[in-house]
């Protein structure tokens, strides 16, 4: 495995080599994805799930969800790649998780990748504590949260509302691996995986992990192969034996196009040929690849200035709060990599205090709708076992209120006597929705100046069309006449 990887390094050719895997893939029938009721399930038109391997939804009129089961039945593994959910498909995806019995969420992509969004926001944050699901009859529930400096680790919990039901579920979010790239390098990326395996979600016990970026193939792709790979290597008792090439083929008969680009192929290989050491005996391996990824330092962040949100829905599932982040300001990460909070808390105490007076004004003007809920713990929904939820948001005014008091009350004493920490990780947080808010309020206004000149264009379009064809016969019956006529 390793030479064949030096070979084809040496001659540069990963382009020609991927060029064979595309050749050699089979090309399935996608009757179902391509079912006009679906479209607005796809987020790509050309990201398909093939109909013998797709996932499907039980006990609802329409059992269609872009995701695909892919089983190696050598490795006994099974994963669901699927595209990231989009506003329409949240409640599709919960359901998904629910009827699968999946234990692990992985989460490959950011919410905004190159100034396009790539995924909806389908769990809730922890200003929102809650999210709830009618179509579905589920909510979510955010129980903790471990931010490390390129990947973080979600619990989440899935309830049923009819039954009361409730699942733990993990939620394993890369956060710095870009769209058509690759990890910064082989060790984080297998810092990560074995961060997902030790919460034994992978196993035959629990249903299969749902895996997905954006179109749910590269990096998705790319990280169930990986695991393929070491997992047959730890099975065979001749680890070499294991042909990557041939087990991606293997796993493109359950779903198109998986790992997207040479580069992403490339990594793979160097990714199971280090994971490799690690199953060979080497046992250090696992520390030094977690030393290698810096996964303690205080997470990169983009800079941008907050600004005021405004109200948005996303599948009738959450009603963000306008103004939350008015109070809130980035912090710069120091060149070392560790952040130093002290000087930016004295700084920012004023900012807070103005803030906090014109956040309460604010919040007074913001109106819910009638089916917003307003409830204090769970326990009101087995009361009332007969009411459909659409989705918001289980908060009240006056929590959102003291939620904003008390983030804007932190004082540096507290961070001086050991409480830095998780006040940085919430600051970072907040900046990068914040960011996060402002890129989807851009991506919006040039989405609507688009709609906007496709409107003028439609209206005028029965006029200037006659008009142009008119113009046109007229100029060439005039232009025969001066040539013919005398």
């Amino acid at each position: 495995m390793e030479k064949e990887f030096r070979e084809i390094d040496k001659e540069n050719g990963w382009n020609s080599f991927y060029g064979d895997v595309r050749n050699e893939s089979p090309s399935l029938p996608i009757k179902e994805a391509k079912n006009p009721e679906n479209k607005n399930r796809n987020r790509y038109r050309d990201v398909n799930p093939y109909d013998h391997s797709r996932v499907k939804l039980e006990n609802v009129e329409n059992d269609y969800i872009n995701a695909s089961l892919v089983v190696v039945e050598e490795a006994q593994r099974s994963y669901i790649l699927t595209q990231g959910p989009l506003p329409n498909t949240c409640c599709h995806f919960w359901l998904m998780v629910w009827q699968q019995k999946s234990k692990a969420i992985v989460m490959l992509n950011r919410i905004i990748e190159k100034d396009a969004v790539k995924c909806a926001q389908y769990w809730p944050t922890a200003e929102e504590e809650v999210l709830f699901y009618k179509e579905a009859g589920l909510c979510v529930r955010l129980l903790s949260e471990d931010i490390k400096s390129y990947y973080t680790v979600r619990v989440l919990q899935l309830q049923d509302i009819n039954t009361g039901e409730a699942r733990d579920i993990f939620h394993f979010h890369y956060t710095t691996w870009p769209d058509f790239g690759v990890p910064q390098s082989p060790a984080s990326f297998l810092n990560f995986l074995f961060k997902v395996r030790e919460s034994d979600s992978l196993s035959l016990q629990n249903g299969p992990a749902v895996v997905h970026c954006s179109a749910g193939i590269g990096r998705s792709g790319t990280f169930s192969l990986v695991d393929t790979c070491l997992v047959l290597m730890e099975k065979r008792t001749d680890p070499c034996s294991v042909d990557i090439k041939q087990v991606l083929l293997n796993m493109r008969n359950y779903r198109m196009g998986l790992i997207q680009t040479p580069g992403q192929l490339r990594f793979s290989y160097m990714a199971v040929i280090e994971g490799s050491k690690y199953i060979m005996g080497d046992s250090s391996l696992q520390g030094h690849w977690k030393e290698l990824s810096q996964e303690d330092q205080c997470p990169k962040i983009d800079r941008l200035s907050p600004q005021r949100q405004s109200v948005e829905r996303c599948n009738g599932n959450r009603l963000s709060d306008q103004g939350k982040n008015n109070s809130e300001s980035s912090i710069k990460p120091q060149d070392d990599g560790q952040c130093k909070p002290e000087s930016s808390f004295r700084r920012r105490q004023q900012e807070d205090r103005k803030a906090s007076t014109t956040q309460k004004d604010h919040n007074k003007e913001l109106s819910y709708d009638d089916d917003s809920i307003k409830a204090d713990s769970y326990s009101s929904l087995q009361r009332q076992p007969g009411e459909r939820y659409n989705g918001n948001r289980l908060s009240t005014e006056d929590q959102e209120i003291n939620e904003n008091n008390s983030e804007s009350s932190v004082k540096p004493q507290d961070v001086v006597d050991g409480n830095a920490e998780s006040v940085i990780r919430k600051r970072c947080r907040e900046d990068r929705k914040a960011c996060t808010t402002q890129k989807v309020q851009k991506i919006k206004q040039m989405m609507n100046e688009v709609e906007r000149k496709r409107k003028r264009w439609l209206y005028w379009k029965p006029f200037l069309i006659p008009i142009g064809f008119a113009t046109v016969v007229l100029s060439g019956a005039y232009v025969c006449w001066k040539m013919y006529v005398p």
